[in-house]
């Protein structure tokens, strides 16, 4: 096994240990653990829009299509 040494911030460092002693474990356990779950892919990169995160709510909901422009559906919005 190799050696890997980094720098983390005190806030950070205090987040780990609070893992590490709740599962009993090393930090070097929960550091390799969290490195093996984003090389599986298990926390990749984070969605980058609203529609990344509920498109699959996208068309889900039926009634009238055009609240966007239709002015008799704004009468009194914001009063």
């Amino acid at each position: 096994m190799k050696n890997l040494s980094l720098k983390v911030p005190d806030a950070l460092d205090v987040k780990l240990r609070a893992v590490a002693r709740k599962r009993r474990a090393s930090k070097s356990v929960v550091v390799r653990d969290a490195l093996e779950g984003y090389f599986a892919g298990r926390y990749g990169p984070a969605p980058h829009s609203v529609l990344d995160l509920a498109g699959d709510l996208v068309g889900c909901v039926e009634g009238p299509g055009d609240l966007s422009y239709n002015k008799k559906y704004m009468r009194g919005f914001g009063k």
